[in-house]
């Protein structure tokens, strides 16, 4: 089967959802511009657009409408071509309006799973629960004349696992999107031990006709890009009660999501992060990663506090945060919650005070202007050559925490998760939009 015919029928489970929606918008997308190639007019293609909610699937069908909306705007010129022989699509807007026509018409949404049971390929975007996601799969498989193919999206969940439950006999590889899939450049493709061949090869060039950034990763619970997420927040926990000596709860976050953004420049603080995927989230990729790493605790026990607390973050289906560890107002944060009280407290009320504690550092250059750059090398290089001279309580925190970045980095490449020091770098540059790669961080 070529790849234009398994793209003839596709569904993506979890459609809904902030990663299926994504899914389904790149997927639709690749599949009406195939349909409306000239060998390919008259040929039947469906996507079917599956979660539990009639709701939701409803709000992401305008999704679909307001982006590729965008998408058609911007590649209106070849679009003229794709239709010249449509003597009645004359202005622009006939023809971007034809092309969102034939992208939505593609899709179907519904709250069966039933549907499924037709298509070559389903992309899976689900609860990160293996259960679920085998029981799901191996009900797909066992009632599917056709061996689909399965690309689940999983961040964290060992592949073979999903291939042996399920009983898919290789047809399955990990394609993990990073959030969110219409704008991120980044896909982890992660074989399990017996994915086929042809599987994989599919794979890659749906990756490259996506214009993605792909890196491999070995079948090692959490990859390479929860593997060090993961990882960094155990460290910002460890600090965080390090410093409860001379600091507040509520002032020990402040400084640690402080220096993990300013001082390391990156485009947002740990538990700023934290929030952005979701507290919750966050534990429970722990909780499916611990149990295949013997040599390591991989638990935090103050996200647990937090969830106990009723503390989740996340967003919104419109993609604006939610408070969690952090409140926010138009996106910026302006408090932190206390464990202690159980309330938020103003950042404005202490912060001149743990600033001061953190003592002089050198002025660090604004992530957005580094990533911008065309002397970032330059401008970093100056940076932390200047951080590395000072020896400020702020500066030991911001070189220790540079350094255990570092050093999660090599792990997973000694652990054999990366297969290279390069492909944790990407996965940190590309998929967390960092300014520099872990490894080899300019402090030497």
């Amino acid at each position: 089967m070529s790849y234009e015919e398994r793209l003839q029928h596709v569904s993506v489970l979890g459609a809904a959802g902030k990663m299926g929606s994504g899914i389904l918008l790149l997927t639709a997308v690749e599949m009406a511009d195939i349909s409306l190639r000239p060998e390919n007019k008259g040929k039947p293609f469906v996507l079917n657009a599956i979660d539990v909610s009639d709701e939701a699937l409803a709000g992401v069908m305008k999704y679909l409408k307001t982006q590729v909306l965008k998408l058609a705007e911007k590649k209106v010129v070849a679009l003229r071509k794709v239709y010249a022989d449509r003597a009645d699509l004359i202005d622009n807007d006939e023809i971007i309006n034809q092309y969102i026509f034939d992208v939505i018409s593609l899709v179907r949404t519904t709250t069966r799973l039933e549907s499924a049971y037709d298509s070559r390929m389903v992309f899976e975007a689900i609860k990160e629960d293996p259960e679920l996601k085998i029981s799901i799969f191996a009900k797909i498989s066992a009632n599917n004349p056709h061996q689909p193919w399965f690309f689940t999206n999983t961040s964290s969940i060992p592949i073979t696992k999903l291939d042996e439950g399920a009983g898919l006999n290789g047809r399955v590889i990990g394609f993990h999107f990073y959030n969110p899939p219409a704008v991120q450049k980044l896909v982890e493709i992660i074989r399990a031990q017996g994915t086929l061949p042809e599987v994989e090869a599919f794979a890659q060039q749906y990756a490259k006709s996506l214009r993605k950034v792909v890196v491999p990763s070995h079948d090692k619970a959490g990859f390479i890009g929860n593997g060090h997420f993961m990882r960094d927040i155990l460290h910002a926990d460890s600090e965080v009660e390090k410093l409860g000596k001379e600091f507040s709860f509520v002032e020990a976050v402040y400084a640690i999501n402080r220096i993990s953004q300013d001082f390391l420049v990156r485009p947002m603080g740990i538990f700023q992060l934290i929030d952005y995927v979701g507290v919750d989230v966050c534990s429970f990729i722990m909780s499916v990663m611990n149990p295949y790493l013997p040599d390591e605790n991989l638990h935090s026990d103050l996200l647990d506090r937090l969830l106990a607390q009723g503390i989740k973050g996340g967003q919104y289906s419109d993609g604006s945060q939610k408070d969690g560890i952090l409140k926010y107002e138009k996106g910026r944060p302006v408090a932190i919650y206390n464990i202690e009280t159980k309330e938020y407290t103003s950042i404005s009320t202490f912060q001149a005070k743990v600033d001061e504690k953190l003592g002089i550092m050198p002025a660090p250059p604004a992530w957005k202007a580094v990533v911008g750059s065309k002397v970032k090398d330059e401008m970093l290089r100056s940076y932390f050559s200047q951080l590395k001279e000072v020896t400020s309580p702020g500066a030991e925190l911001a070189k220790a925490y540079a350094y255990r970045s570092c050093a999660i980095g090599l792990h997973l490449v000694s652990s054999g998760v990366a297969m290279n020091e390069n492909d944790v770098n990407t996965v940190m540059l590309t998929g967390f939009f960092h300014a520099y790669g872990p490894i080899n961080n300019y402090l030497g």
